[in-house]
């Protein structure tokens, strides 16, 4: 019988890409285990596909096994644990990748002034596509943001037929909102647990965001903001037109749907390191992992090596 210590630890060839992964799944009430990488609950038995899921969502009253974090982990699926219908984020899981490319160039694109406000327009750039936010300020941006998801949500509303006030979210009471409102919410944060797994699987930090700041998923929040017009608030409104009640399950099966339809963790991918003008290594051998040390004039030293007695120069 093979033991987690014996196991070979997957190469990154031999996981699934994050944009090729499944959206989510949300769990609540039950026990997590290694055994045919199954959820057991009162109602039975449901299996997940670790290899292939971008990220499980661990609700109240979830318990998981050591067993099951290791395939998981071993998988690179993000495990996030959350609040009741994952309104609220408490803690998250490791990286996909084991290189710090990406992770390098998005550091380098946030410690600069000038680059930061350049990645900020281009992610206005894709959320607004019909207007050019080239030598707009930060104050511009946001003002534009706000007029157009004022128009998002009347339109959404006409579409649909449902009635919509204003945006009314309440933090510490899901349920005082309407219904429209709590679906937008819990949309909102399904979008951020999506953006989160991706972000996180790619090696980027979370924390530097380029429109937010001064949170530790500044970042997620930035990319889940990309698709909150196209993807996030059309689903939940299509939600909130087939009735009031359990709207909030209703919102993250819609929302699942179109992700899927839509191929979202692919077009969230390309987003990033578009954004960041990362060049995509995918053809690059990655069958080991690669580290190096860093010498003088940024150049790089083969590592596991000694050079107490060596000249480097």
């Amino acid at each position: 019988m093979s033991t987690v210590s014996r196991r070979s630890t997957s190469a990154p060839r031999q996981l699934a890409r994050a944009g090729d992964r499944l959206s989510f799944i949300y769990l609540e009430r039950c026990t997590v285990h290694r055994d045919d990488n199954a959820a057991t609950d009162t109602d039975g038995t449901t299996h997940i596909p670790a290899a292939t899921i971008g990220t499980l969502l661990l609700g109240p009253g979830t318990r998981i096994t050591h067993q099951a974090m290791s395939v998981l982990g071993e998988c690179g699926a993000d495990v996030l644990w959350v609040g009741e219908h994952g309104v609220r984020f408490y803690a998250g899981g490791r990286a996909l990748t084991r290189s710090s490319a990406l992770a390098e160039v998005h550091a380098s694109a946030w410690a600069n002034r000038r680059t930061r406000l350049e990645v900020a327009r281009a992610m206005y750039r894709l959320r607004f596509p019909d207007e050019d936010p080239a030598g707009r300020t930060r104050q511009d941006l946001l003002s534009m943001e706000g007029r157009r998801l004022k128009d998002c949500y009347r339109r959404e509303s006409a579409r649909t037929g449902v009635p919509w006030i204003r945006r009314d979210y309440h933090r510490d009471n899901f349920a005082a909102g309407d219904a429209p409102n709590q679906a937008v919410t819990a949309a909102a944060q399904r979008m951020y647990g999506i953006a989160h797994a991706v972000v996180t699987a790619l090696g980027c930090s979370p924390a530097l965001g380029f429109v937010h700041c001064g949170h530790e998923r500044s970042f997620v929040l930035d990319i889940a903001n990309l698709y909150k017009t196209d993807t996030a608030i059309p689903a939940a409104f299509d939600a909130a037109a087939d009735g009031l009640d359990d709207v909030a399950s209703r919102t993250r099966r819609a929302l699942r749907t179109r992700i899927n339809d839509t191929n979202l963790l692919d077009r969230c991918v390309t987003d990033i390191k578009t954004l960041l003008h990362h060049n995509d290594t995918r053809d690059t051998p990655d069958d080991q992992d690669r580290v190096t040390l860093q010498s003088d004039g940024d150049t790089h030293r083969e590592s596991g090596r000694n050079y107490g007695d060596e000249v480097l120069w």
